[in-house]
This record gives C-alpha cells, sequence and structure tokens, in this order.
C-alpha cells in the first residue's frame, strides 16, 4: 500500500477524535490563520470552575496542527516538538474560548503558529506559541 493510502490527504474540516472530544468546532481555516471555538463545560474544568490549563493547550495545539497541516506538501505529516503557554485570564464555565493561529515561520522543516485563546467578551485568556516539525509520512 502506498503512502497516500496509508496517510489519506484531509480537509480542515475533517479533525481528529481528539478534538471531538473537547468540543472544538472549527470555524475558519486558510493557510494563513485558523479559528476554533469550543464551549467552556464542566468536563473541561479545573476544580475552580474555569476552563483547566490542558483543555487550553489542547485546543492551541489541534489549532496549530491543523493550521500546519494546512501548509504541508502532499506527501508530508506534522507533530508537535514544544509548546509554551502563558495563561492570562480564566475562562469560565458556561463562556466559550475562541483558539486563533497565526503563522510566525512556515518553514521546509519546522513551522512555528501562535495561537491566541479568547473568552466570550474579547479578552485573550491564553497565548500559545508551538513548534511544528514537518515529517515525511512513512509506513
Amino acid at each position: 500500500m502506498n503512502d497516500k493510502a496509508q496517510h489519506p490527504r484531509r480537509g480542515a474540516e475533517d479533525q481528529p477524535e481528539f478534538a471531538l472530544h473537547l468540543g472544538a468546532r472549527l470555524i475558519a481555516a486558510t493557510p494563513e490563520r485558523v479559528e476554533f471555538e469550543m464551549p467552556v463545560t464542566p468536563l473541561l474544568a479545573n476544580r475552580n470552575g474555569v476552563l483547566h490549563g490542558g483543555a487550553i493547550m489542547g485546543l492551541a495545539d489541534n489549532a496549530g496542527g491543523t493550521a500546519t497541516f494546512l501548509n504541508l506538501p502532499e506527501d508530508r505529516a506534522t507533530t508537535t516538538v514544544e509548546s509554551k503557554t502563558n495563561f492570562l485570564r480564566p475562562i469560565r464555565i458556561g463562556d466559550t474560548a475562541r483558539a486563533v493561529s497565526e503563522p510566525l515561520h512556515r518553514g521546509r522543516t519546522t513551522q512555528i503558529w501562535q495561537t491566541t485563546i479568547y473568552r466570550g467578551d474579547g479578552k485573550v485568556a491564553a497565548i500559545v506559541t508551538q513548534t511544528q516539525l514537518v515529517l515525511e509520512w512513512k509506513d
């Protein structure tokens, strides 16, 4: 079986199960910008009643990975090799987190994306910077 059959090209709208589990919903996707929304539910909250930091990082990682995916050549895949998060404000249960990923660098072997996480009131809740490694997809 060839590489394409093993790892078929999918569109940005075809999200992995993890993103669906988080409740992440793709809003917009171009090679220059990707946007997701995610409702803040009790299942994603920490003991203080706000969105768990891991859920924020999961949303941002998925957004940055989707953005990288849109910039890959046909025979390449991607994986996150580094991620840094600055948490600025909480997002309470019942609110909606909005993730906007924009490129800082789109190279042949790495891409760096900054994802800003907004609360429903438009204030920045977190900023995530991640480095994606561009991989040759092999069996």
